[in-house]
Protein backbone atom coordinates (compact mmCIF):
# COMPACT_ATOMS: atom_id res chain seq x y z
CA UNK A 1 0.00 0.00 0.00
CA UNK A 2 1.56 3.23 -1.02
CA UNK A 3 1.41 6.31 1.11
CA UNK A 4 -1.44 8.71 0.79
CA UNK A 5 0.66 12.28 0.17
CA UNK A 6 -2.49 14.27 1.29
CA UNK A 7 -3.09 12.27 4.95
CA UNK A 8 1.21 12.56 4.92
CA UNK A 9 1.03 16.45 4.67
CA UNK A 10 -1.98 16.65 7.01
CA UNK A 11 -0.20 14.80 9.83
CA UNK A 12 3.13 16.44 9.51
CA UNK A 13 1.01 19.86 10.26
CA UNK A 14 -0.83 18.57 12.63
CA UNK A 15 2.42 17.06 14.69
CA UNK A 16 3.53 20.73 14.56
CA UNK A 17 0.78 22.07 15.61
CA UNK A 18 1.11 19.82 18.86
CA UNK A 19 4.52 20.80 19.10
CA UNK A 20 3.24 24.55 19.47
CA UNK A 21 1.20 24.00 22.55
CA UNK A 22 4.38 22.98 24.75
CA UNK A 23 5.35 26.32 24.07
CA UNK A 24 2.19 27.66 24.69
CA UNK A 25 1.42 25.93 27.77
CA UNK A 26 5.14 27.34 29.10
CA UNK A 27 3.20 31.23 28.85
CA UNK A 28 -0.11 30.12 29.60
CA UNK A 29 1.43 28.87 32.84
CA UNK A 30 4.27 31.86 33.18
CA UNK A 31 1.60 34.21 33.26
CA UNK A 32 0.05 32.35 35.90
CA UNK A 33 2.78 32.90 38.39
CA UNK A 34 4.65 34.71 40.24
CA UNK A 35 7.36 36.64 38.17
CA UNK A 36 10.36 35.32 40.21
CA UNK A 37 9.31 31.82 39.25
CA UNK A 38 8.41 32.31 35.90
CA UNK A 39 11.67 30.86 34.21
CA UNK A 40 11.33 28.16 36.52
CA UNK A 41 7.73 27.01 35.03
CA UNK A 42 8.91 27.66 31.59
CA UNK A 43 11.61 26.03 31.62
CA UNK A 44 9.68 22.29 32.98
CA UNK A 45 8.16 22.87 29.74
CA UNK A 46 10.36 23.60 27.52
CA UNK A 47 12.68 20.86 28.85
CA UNK A 48 9.88 18.34 28.14
CA UNK A 49 10.49 18.64 24.89
CA UNK A 50 14.16 17.70 24.82
CA UNK A 51 14.05 14.69 27.40
CA UNK A 52 10.91 13.06 26.00
CA UNK A 53 12.22 12.91 22.57
CA UNK A 54 15.01 11.64 23.58
CA UNK A 55 13.34 8.76 26.06
CA UNK A 56 10.50 8.70 23.17
CA UNK A 57 13.45 7.64 20.49
CA UNK A 58 15.22 4.86 22.75
CA UNK A 59 12.30 3.27 24.01
CA UNK A 60 9.16 5.23 24.99
CA UNK A 61 7.40 4.60 21.26
CA UNK A 62 8.44 0.94 21.36
CA UNK A 63 7.07 0.44 24.70
CA UNK A 64 3.95 2.26 23.71
CA UNK A 65 3.33 0.65 19.85
CA UNK A 66 4.92 -2.46 19.72
CA UNK A 67 4.46 -6.21 21.35
CA UNK A 68 1.14 -5.49 23.41
CA UNK A 69 -0.60 -8.01 22.36
CA UNK A 70 1.78 -10.39 24.32
CA UNK A 71 1.05 -8.42 27.32
CA UNK A 72 -2.57 -7.67 26.99
CA UNK A 73 -2.33 -4.54 25.31
CA UNK A 74 -0.92 -2.75 28.47
CA UNK A 75 2.68 -2.07 27.75
CA UNK A 76 4.76 -2.94 24.61
CA UNK A 77 8.62 -4.48 24.42
CA UNK A 78 11.75 -3.23 23.12
CA UNK A 79 11.19 -4.47 19.43
CA UNK A 80 11.43 -1.18 17.90
CA UNK A 81 13.37 0.50 20.57
CA UNK A 82 15.66 3.08 18.80
CA UNK A 83 13.50 2.90 16.12
CA UNK A 84 14.75 -0.53 15.08
CA UNK A 85 12.85 -1.84 11.49
CA UNK A 86 10.93 1.62 11.23
CA UNK A 87 12.31 3.77 8.60
CA UNK A 88 11.17 6.26 5.66
CA UNK A 89 9.14 3.10 3.87
CA UNK A 90 7.38 1.73 7.05
CA UNK A 91 3.86 2.38 6.64
CA UNK A 92 0.91 2.76 8.94
CA UNK A 93 -2.24 3.30 8.05
CA UNK A 94 -1.86 5.67 4.93
CA UNK A 95 0.89 7.55 6.26
CA UNK A 96 4.74 6.91 6.84
CA UNK A 97 5.68 5.15 10.33
CA UNK A 98 7.95 8.03 10.87
CA UNK A 99 5.06 10.65 10.74
CA UNK A 100 3.07 8.51 13.25
CA UNK A 101 5.93 8.47 15.34
CA UNK A 102 6.37 11.74 15.49
CA UNK A 103 3.49 12.81 16.33
CA UNK A 104 2.91 10.52 18.91
CA UNK A 105 5.63 12.05 20.17
CA UNK A 106 4.13 15.52 20.52
CA UNK A 107 1.41 14.18 22.56
CA UNK A 108 3.90 12.05 24.90
CA UNK A 109 6.01 16.00 25.28
CA UNK A 110 2.68 18.08 26.51
CA UNK A 111 1.06 15.33 29.14
CA UNK A 112 3.84 15.74 31.55
CA UNK A 113 3.73 19.19 31.15
CA UNK A 114 0.37 20.06 31.88
CA UNK A 115 1.13 18.55 35.59
CA UNK A 116 3.67 21.34 36.12
CA UNK A 117 0.80 24.07 36.64
CA UNK A 118 -0.23 22.26 39.82
CA UNK A 119 2.89 22.06 41.86
CA UNK A 120 3.91 25.59 40.89
CA UNK A 121 6.71 27.21 43.01
CA UNK A 122 7.30 23.89 44.69
CA UNK A 123 9.62 21.44 42.78
CA UNK A 124 12.95 21.70 41.51
CA UNK A 125 13.82 21.68 38.55
CA UNK A 126 16.48 18.53 38.39
CA UNK A 127 13.45 16.27 40.44
CA UNK A 128 11.07 17.59 37.29
CA UNK A 129 13.80 15.99 34.84
CA UNK A 130 14.30 13.05 36.58
CA UNK A 131 10.13 12.24 37.06
CA UNK A 132 9.82 13.23 33.04
CA UNK A 133 11.27 9.57 31.72
CA UNK A 134 9.69 8.14 34.82
CA UNK A 135 6.29 9.46 34.34
CA UNK A 136 6.44 8.95 30.41
CA UNK A 137 7.06 5.08 30.90
CA UNK A 138 4.62 4.30 33.31
CA UNK A 139 2.04 5.22 30.49
CA UNK A 140 -1.66 6.64 30.25
CA UNK A 141 -5.27 5.97 28.83
CA UNK A 142 -6.73 9.42 28.87
CA UNK A 143 -4.15 12.68 28.39
CA UNK A 144 -6.18 15.11 30.17
CA UNK A 145 -8.06 12.54 33.20
CA UNK A 146 -4.29 11.34 33.60
CA UNK A 147 -3.15 14.60 34.19
CA UNK A 148 -5.38 16.00 36.59
CA UNK A 149 -4.67 13.08 38.50
CA UNK A 150 -1.09 12.83 38.60
CA UNK A 151 -1.84 17.03 39.52
CA UNK A 152 -4.33 15.55 42.74
CA UNK A 153 -1.64 13.18 43.68
CA UNK A 154 1.46 15.97 43.22
CA UNK A 155 -0.40 18.40 45.12
CA UNK A 156 -0.94 15.71 48.36
CA UNK A 157 2.62 14.79 48.26
CA UNK A 158 4.34 18.37 47.82
CA UNK A 159 1.95 20.15 49.88
CA UNK A 160 0.79 24.08 49.65
CA UNK A 161 2.70 27.10 48.90
CA UNK A 162 2.71 30.03 51.54
CA UNK A 163 1.07 31.97 49.67
CA UNK A 164 -1.11 30.11 47.54
CA UNK A 165 -3.69 33.50 46.90
CA UNK A 166 -0.90 34.84 44.48
CA UNK A 167 -2.36 36.72 41.27
CA UNK A 168 -0.88 36.01 37.76
CA UNK A 169 1.64 38.37 37.51
CA UNK A 170 0.82 39.22 33.30
CA UNK A 171 -2.38 37.68 32.05
CA UNK A 172 -1.52 39.55 28.50
CA UNK A 173 1.24 36.01 28.79
CA UNK A 174 -1.37 34.43 29.58
CA UNK A 175 -3.42 35.21 26.58
CA UNK A 176 -0.57 34.59 24.16
CA UNK A 177 -0.34 31.40 25.82
CA UNK A 178 -4.02 30.43 25.43
CA UNK A 179 -3.66 31.66 21.52
CA UNK A 180 -0.92 28.68 20.85
CA UNK A 181 -2.79 26.34 22.76
CA UNK A 182 -6.20 26.81 21.15
CA UNK A 183 -3.90 27.18 17.97
CA UNK A 184 -2.22 23.88 18.31
CA UNK A 185 -5.34 21.95 19.64
CA UNK A 186 -6.47 21.50 16.33
CA UNK A 187 -3.49 19.49 15.29
CA UNK A 188 -4.43 17.68 18.61
CA UNK A 189 -7.81 16.64 17.73
CA UNK A 190 -7.92 16.60 13.95
CA UNK A 191 -5.13 15.26 13.75
CA UNK A 192 -5.74 12.02 15.64
CA UNK A 193 -8.18 10.71 12.71
CA UNK A 194 -4.55 10.35 11.05
CA UNK A 195 -6.36 11.23 8.01
CA UNK A 196 -8.22 13.83 5.94
CA UNK A 197 -10.70 11.41 4.87
CA UNK A 198 -11.59 7.79 5.16
CA UNK A 199 -14.30 5.64 2.78
CA UNK A 200 -15.99 2.94 4.40
CA UNK A 201 -18.42 1.11 2.56
CA UNK A 202 -18.40 3.64 -0.63
CA UNK A 203 -18.95 6.85 1.55
CA UNK A 204 -16.24 9.34 2.49
CA UNK A 205 -16.32 10.67 6.11
CA UNK A 206 -14.07 13.23 7.13
CA UNK A 207 -13.33 12.69 10.77
CA UNK A 208 -11.00 15.02 10.74
CA UNK A 209 -12.73 17.82 9.85
CA UNK A 210 -15.79 17.29 12.15
CA UNK A 211 -12.82 17.02 14.82
CA UNK A 212 -11.65 20.58 14.08
CA UNK A 213 -15.16 22.00 14.14
CA UNK A 214 -16.04 20.36 16.88
CA UNK A 215 -13.06 21.27 18.81
CA UNK A 216 -13.78 25.39 18.18
CA UNK A 217 -17.21 25.09 18.78
CA UNK A 218 -16.70 23.46 22.24
CA UNK A 219 -14.02 25.90 22.95
CA UNK A 220 -16.02 28.76 22.14
CA UNK A 221 -19.02 27.77 24.43
CA UNK A 222 -17.22 27.17 27.15
CA UNK A 223 -15.10 30.70 27.24
CA UNK A 224 -18.56 31.92 27.19
CA UNK A 225 -19.90 29.99 30.07
CA UNK A 226 -16.70 30.67 32.38
CA UNK A 227 -17.13 34.66 31.46
CA UNK A 228 -20.92 34.42 32.08
CA UNK A 229 -20.55 33.29 35.72
CA UNK A 230 -17.45 35.26 36.64
CA UNK A 231 -19.87 38.31 35.46
CA UNK A 232 -22.99 37.02 37.24
CA UNK A 233 -21.23 36.24 40.49
CA UNK A 234 -18.28 38.58 40.89
CA UNK A 235 -19.94 41.53 38.74
CA UNK A 236 -17.98 41.51 36.33
CA UNK A 237 -16.28 39.79 33.24
CA UNK A 238 -12.84 38.91 33.51
CA UNK A 239 -10.27 37.56 30.92
CA UNK A 240 -8.73 35.27 33.27
CA UNK A 241 -12.16 33.49 33.29
CA UNK A 242 -12.65 33.27 29.88
CA UNK A 243 -9.41 31.94 28.32
CA UNK A 244 -9.80 29.32 31.26
CA UNK A 245 -12.79 28.64 29.92
CA UNK A 246 -11.78 27.64 26.74
CA UNK A 247 -9.05 26.01 27.61
CA UNK A 248 -11.71 23.57 29.70
CA UNK A 249 -13.74 23.48 26.62
CA UNK A 250 -10.44 22.76 24.57
CA UNK A 251 -9.70 19.77 27.23
CA UNK A 252 -13.82 18.43 27.66
CA UNK A 253 -14.08 18.06 23.97
CA UNK A 254 -10.79 16.28 23.32
CA UNK A 255 -11.91 12.39 24.48
CA UNK A 256 -15.67 12.78 21.99
CA UNK A 257 -14.07 15.63 19.10
CA UNK A 258 -14.26 13.12 16.01
CA UNK A 259 -17.19 10.81 17.30
CA UNK A 260 -19.99 13.35 17.85
CA UNK A 261 -21.99 15.60 16.18
CA UNK A 262 -21.64 19.10 16.44
CA UNK A 263 -24.53 19.62 18.38
CA UNK A 264 -23.50 17.45 20.81
CA UNK A 265 -19.86 20.34 20.61
CA UNK A 266 -22.33 22.84 22.33
CA UNK A 267 -23.74 20.61 25.10
CA UNK A 268 -19.86 19.45 25.86
CA UNK A 269 -19.07 23.13 25.97
CA UNK A 270 -21.75 24.35 27.97
CA UNK A 271 -21.39 21.45 30.57
CA UNK A 272 -17.06 21.96 30.44
CA UNK A 273 -17.33 25.72 30.90
CA UNK A 274 -20.22 25.23 33.96
CA UNK A 275 -18.75 21.57 35.70
CA UNK A 276 -15.05 23.04 35.41
CA UNK A 277 -15.58 26.43 37.10
CA UNK A 278 -17.23 24.91 39.73
CA UNK A 279 -14.79 22.74 40.25
CA UNK A 280 -12.21 25.43 40.79
CA UNK A 281 -14.31 27.17 42.89
CA UNK A 282 -14.63 24.45 45.56
CA UNK A 283 -10.74 23.77 44.73
CA UNK A 284 -10.29 27.57 45.97
CA UNK A 285 -13.09 26.87 48.94
CA UNK A 286 -11.47 23.38 50.32
CA UNK A 287 -7.98 25.39 49.96
CA UNK A 288 -6.50 22.41 48.10
CA UNK A 289 -3.16 23.82 46.10
CA UNK A 290 -3.78 22.93 42.87
CA UNK A 291 -1.66 26.09 41.71
CA UNK A 292 -2.98 26.86 38.18
CA UNK A 293 -6.03 24.48 38.27
CA UNK A 294 -4.82 21.24 36.18
CA UNK A 295 -7.11 19.24 37.90
CA UNK A 296 -10.27 21.83 37.92
CA UNK A 297 -9.65 21.83 33.97
CA UNK A 298 -8.19 19.36 32.74
CA UNK A 299 -8.75 16.24 35.23
CA UNK A 300 -12.10 17.01 35.62
CA UNK A 301 -12.76 17.97 31.58
CA UNK A 302 -10.84 15.15 30.49
CA UNK A 303 -13.18 13.22 32.93
CA UNK A 304 -16.15 14.79 31.58
CA UNK A 305 -15.68 14.13 27.60
CA UNK A 306 -15.11 10.85 28.28
CA UNK A 307 -17.94 10.27 30.10
CA UNK A 308 -20.19 12.41 27.45
CA UNK A 309 -18.41 10.51 24.73
CA UNK A 310 -20.53 7.41 26.24
CA UNK A 311 -23.73 9.00 25.53
CA UNK A 312 -22.90 11.48 22.96
CA UNK A 313 -20.89 9.28 20.51
CA UNK A 314 -22.33 7.95 17.11
CA UNK A 315 -21.53 5.86 14.44
CA UNK A 316 -23.28 7.85 11.92
CA UNK A 317 -20.97 10.43 11.62
CA UNK A 318 -17.46 7.54 12.43
CA UNK A 319 -18.63 4.25 11.50
CA UNK A 320 -15.05 3.27 12.71
CA UNK A 321 -16.56 4.43 16.43
CA UNK A 322 -19.85 2.84 18.65
CA UNK A 323 -23.33 4.17 18.98
CA UNK A 324 -23.38 6.36 22.85
CA UNK A 325 -26.09 5.58 25.28
CA UNK A 326 -28.20 8.81 23.96
CA UNK A 327 -28.00 6.55 20.23
CA UNK A 328 -29.34 3.13 20.92
CA UNK A 329 -26.12 1.88 22.01
CA UNK A 330 -27.18 0.93 25.31
CA UNK A 331 -24.75 1.43 28.43
CA UNK A 332 -22.09 -0.48 26.82
CA UNK A 333 -20.13 2.12 25.50
CA UNK A 334 -20.66 4.28 28.75
CA UNK A 335 -20.00 1.46 30.86
CA UNK A 336 -16.37 1.31 28.81
CA UNK A 337 -15.42 4.82 29.72
CA UNK A 338 -16.02 4.67 33.31
CA UNK A 339 -13.85 1.92 33.59
CA UNK A 340 -11.16 3.44 31.69
CA UNK A 341 -11.40 6.54 33.23
CA UNK A 342 -11.45 4.63 36.58
CA UNK A 343 -8.60 2.87 35.71
CA UNK A 344 -5.97 5.79 34.31
CA UNK A 345 -6.82 7.87 36.95
CA UNK A 346 -6.07 5.65 39.92
CA UNK A 347 -2.62 3.71 37.48
CA UNK A 348 -1.89 8.09 37.38
CA UNK A 349 -2.51 8.70 41.16
CA UNK A 350 -0.53 5.80 42.60
CA UNK A 351 2.59 5.93 39.93
CA UNK A 352 2.93 9.35 40.18
CA UNK A 353 2.52 9.86 43.79
CA UNK A 354 5.01 6.94 44.50
CA UNK A 355 7.31 8.28 41.40
CA UNK A 356 7.98 11.79 43.70
CA UNK A 357 8.56 9.93 46.57
CA UNK A 358 11.23 7.46 45.09
CA UNK A 359 12.94 10.66 44.01
CA UNK A 360 12.36 12.35 46.81
CA UNK A 361 14.46 9.38 48.27
CA UNK A 362 17.83 10.35 46.09
CA UNK A 363 17.42 14.30 45.43
CA UNK A 364 14.84 16.76 47.46
CA UNK A 365 11.82 17.52 45.23
CA UNK A 366 10.15 20.27 47.12
CA UNK A 367 11.03 23.86 47.63
CA UNK A 368 10.91 25.26 50.72
CA UNK A 369 10.61 29.13 50.89
CA UNK A 370 9.22 32.37 52.67
CA UNK A 371 7.06 33.69 50.29
CA UNK A 372 6.32 35.27 46.81
CA UNK A 373 9.55 37.63 47.20
CA UNK A 374 12.14 34.19 46.96
CA UNK A 375 14.24 34.16 43.96
CA UNK A 376 13.25 30.83 42.83
CA UNK A 377 14.56 31.63 39.28
CA UNK A 378 17.65 33.12 40.52
CA UNK A 379 18.28 29.91 42.89
CA UNK A 380 18.04 27.77 40.56
CA UNK A 381 19.65 29.35 37.37
CA UNK A 382 20.72 32.32 38.05
CA UNK A 383 18.75 33.82 35.70
CA UNK A 384 15.68 36.21 36.57
CA UNK A 385 12.79 36.45 34.43
CA UNK A 386 12.62 40.92 34.23
CA UNK A 387 14.22 43.54 35.10
CA UNK A 388 12.46 43.44 38.30
CA UNK A 389 14.78 41.24 39.56
CA UNK A 390 18.37 41.53 39.15
CA UNK A 391 21.00 38.56 38.02
CA UNK A 392 23.51 39.60 40.81
CA UNK A 393 20.58 39.43 44.00
CA UNK A 394 17.30 41.05 45.14
CA UNK A 395 17.27 43.36 48.33
CA UNK A 396 16.08 40.57 49.79
CA UNK A 397 19.18 38.13 49.35
CA UNK A 398 20.64 36.30 46.89
CA UNK A 399 18.83 32.92 48.27
CA UNK A 400 21.79 29.87 48.36
CA UNK A 401 20.47 26.45 47.25
CA UNK A 402 20.71 23.85 50.30
CA UNK A 403 20.46 20.33 49.01
CA UNK A 404 19.81 18.92 52.04
CA UNK A 405 18.10 19.10 55.68
CA UNK A 406 21.28 18.32 57.28
CA UNK A 407 23.12 21.11 55.35
CA UNK A 408 20.03 23.41 55.84
CA UNK A 409 20.56 22.55 60.27
CA UNK A 410 24.17 22.48 60.21
CA UNK A 411 23.96 26.37 58.85
CA UNK A 412 21.84 27.53 60.85
CA UNK A 413 23.57 26.02 64.19
CA UNK A 414 26.19 28.21 63.03
CA UNK A 415 24.39 31.07 62.53
CA UNK A 416 27.61 34.47 63.10
CA UNK A 417 26.08 37.00 65.50
CA UNK A 418 25.19 40.28 63.41
CA UNK A 419 27.52 42.87 63.72
CA UNK A 420 26.75 46.37 63.99
CA UNK A 421 28.11 46.59 60.09
CA UNK A 422 25.39 43.91 59.46
CA UNK A 423 22.62 45.07 56.95
CA UNK A 424 18.95 45.22 58.70
CA UNK A 425 17.92 43.13 55.50
CA UNK A 426 18.24 39.25 56.07
CA UNK A 427 20.24 37.07 58.26
CA UNK A 428 22.64 34.63 56.18
CA UNK A 429 20.49 31.44 57.41
CA UNK A 430 17.26 33.07 57.50
CA UNK A 431 17.71 34.63 53.61
CA UNK A 432 18.99 31.09 52.53
CA UNK A 433 16.17 29.56 50.03
CA UNK A 434 16.05 25.78 51.23
CA UNK A 435 15.28 22.67 49.24
CA UNK A 436 14.13 19.89 50.90
CA UNK A 437 12.16 16.45 50.68
CA UNK A 438 9.48 18.01 54.14
CA UNK A 439 6.25 18.89 53.04
CA UNK A 440 4.77 21.05 55.60
CA UNK A 441 2.69 24.07 54.74
CA UNK A 442 4.76 26.23 57.19
CA UNK A 443 8.30 27.79 55.75
CA UNK A 444 11.51 26.30 57.80
CA UNK A 445 12.95 29.72 56.90
CA UNK A 446 11.42 33.38 56.75
CA UNK A 447 13.08 36.58 55.02
CA UNK A 448 13.76 38.47 57.76
CA UNK A 449 11.54 40.90 59.90
CA UNK A 450 12.80 43.98 58.54
CA UNK A 451 10.27 46.11 56.26
CA UNK A 452 10.59 46.10 52.85
CA UNK A 453 12.23 49.12 51.37
CA UNK A 454 14.04 49.47 54.71
CA UNK A 455 18.06 50.60 54.79
CA UNK A 456 20.64 51.65 56.79
CA UNK A 457 21.34 55.26 56.78
CA UNK A 458 23.62 55.62 53.52
CA UNK A 459 23.23 52.34 52.28
CA UNK A 460 21.11 52.23 49.12
CA UNK A 461 19.69 48.96 47.47
CA UNK A 462 21.90 48.57 44.80
CA UNK A 463 24.62 48.80 47.77
CA UNK A 464 22.94 46.30 49.68
CA UNK A 465 22.57 43.76 46.63
CA UNK A 466 26.18 44.35 46.34
CA UNK A 467 27.06 43.65 49.58
CA UNK A 468 24.84 40.77 50.21
CA UNK A 469 26.10 38.83 46.76
CA UNK A 470 29.62 38.98 48.30
CA UNK A 471 28.70 37.01 51.25
CA UNK A 472 29.44 33.24 51.02
CA UNK A 473 27.88 30.32 52.69
CA UNK A 474 30.22 27.57 53.27
CA UNK A 475 28.02 24.17 52.80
Amino acid sequence: MAFDTGDTAWMLMSAALVCLMTPGLAFFYGGLVHHNSTLLIVFQSFVSMAIVDVVWYVIGYSMAFSGGENNLGIIGDAEKAFLIGVDDTSISGTIPEMVFFVYQMMFAIITPALITGAWADRVRFHAYCMFLPYWLLLGGIVVHATAGMAAVASVMYVGSRPNPEATPHSIPLMAIGTALLWFGWFGFNAGSALSVATEIDGIDYSVCALAFVNTEISASIAALVWMLLDWTIDGRPKLTGFLTGAIAGLATITPAAGFVEAYAAIVIGCLAGAVCWLAVWLKNRWDFDDALDVFGVHGVGGVLGSILLGLFATAKVNPSGADGAFYGGGGALFGKQIVAVLFASFHSFVFTYGGLWIIDMIFPVTVIHGGPECELDQAEFGEVAYGTSSPSGSPFGSPKIISNTTATKRLTANKPKPSKKTLDVCEIPDRVLSFSSSRGNSPKHSWGNSPRGTSPKGVNGAQKADRIDEEKVEV
